[in-house]
């Protein structure tokens, strides 16, 4: 088994924040985003997984040192590829089309999720969905009575099917997507402006293809800070890890759980939680916080946070309620 995850935009609506960190790599209760996707979708696989390949922008070679480090722990081979201009999802995936080939699962690093994998191998293919109310700004499917897909909807304005496609599908022959979608770029065929991995699935299922439906359990969205929290804290009460490191000092403060505490950590006179994860080496003194994300190497002191986040290296003293603050920022009240 394959796994393809494209993940070249950075994330504009997570700025300040995916200026310095490539969106994926924001940390959720403690690990980057990528890494509890990549680790959702091999929990629940009967097979190894032997190649994992990240479809990446411009990130620089830290940040490939990480991608190639998440495939080493969960026993794969990590693979980079580029994408350089954002032309749609079809190109994404053929980006890294020397691994497009047997049995592959591609997901893109959009959001996170609580669901199942355990499926029948020999299918065709399948897509994951999720029932929404408003269906008109995702890509859905339709489905005929024996509960095979019939059909792909890019973003109608016009109901079709309140049945959304997540990001994640699975393909029996995955050279057979790669030969779709390569006909799709060398015949210059988009769809709304872009290459879109739609228009290849449409293809596959007219030439004979059977793909199911897989519902996901829940779906969680990583797209701005207010959805990144909720994306954390519902990590953090569902994940049975130990989220406390042994390494954390509690001088005269409390921990309400569920929270996620990393290394070396040192906490005063202060009272964390609930829903908060705290990044490595980092400070709180004298501070209550409570729904937040901090990352590493950051100080709070004297303040009162509730429903923020704090990049790397940050050093923070006042009393703001709510922040989104980048790296290496510093602020007093």
């Amino acid at each position: 088994m394959k796994i393809i995850i494209p993940m070249a935009g950075r994330g504009s609506r997570l700025r300040p924040h995916t200026l310095t960190t490539p969106k994926p790599l924001i940390p959720i209760a403690g690990k980057p985003m990528v890494q509890r996707l990549v680790e959702g979708l091999t929990a629940g696989l009967d097979e190894a997984v032997e190649d994992i390949a990240f479809v990446i922008g411009d990130f620089g070679k830290e940040v490939e040192k990480q991608l190639l480090a998440v495939a080493e722990s969960l026993g794969a081979k990590g693979h980079i590829f580029y994408q350089d201009k954002p032309l749609g999802t079809a190109h994404a995936i053929l980006c890294a089309k020397e691994l497009l080939d047997g049995r592959c699962i591609v997901a893109f690093s959009d959001t996170l999720f609580r669901a199942s994998f355990s499926f029948d191998p020999l299918q065709d293919g399948y897509i994951w969905v999720q029932k929404v109310e408003d269906p008109s700004s995702f890509g859905v499917v339709t489905v005929d009575d024996n509960n095979s897909i019939t059909g792909f909807v890019e973003k109608s304005p016009v109901f079709v099917s309140d049945m959304a496609i997540v990001g994640i599908y699975y393909f029996r022959e995955a050279q057979q997507l790669r030969d779709q979608l390569q006909y799709l770029l060398d015949n210059d065929i988009k769809d709304k402006g872009e290459y879109q991995l739609t228009s290849g699935l449409e293809a596959l299922r007219s030439k004979g293809w059977e793909f199911k439906p897989a519902f996901i359990e829940e779906w969680l969205d990583c797209g701005n800070k207010d959805s990144v929290l909720h994306t954390n804290q519902r990590f953090l009460e569902f994940l049975e890890e130990e989220l406390v490191r042994p390494s954390v000092q509690l001088e005269n403060s409390v921990v309400i759980p569920p929270c996620f505490i990393g290394k070396d950590c040192i906490l005063k006179n202060s009272v964390v939680g609930p829903y908060v994860s705290i990044g490595d080496n980092s400070t709180i003194n004298c501070s209550v916080i409570e729904r937040t994300l901090i990352q590493d190497h950051s100080d709070v002191n004297h303040s009162v946070l509730r429903n923020s986040m704090l990049g790397s290296r940050v050093t923070l003293s006042g009393t703001p309620k709510e922040l989104s603050i980048g790296d290496y920022s510093q602020g007093n009240s």
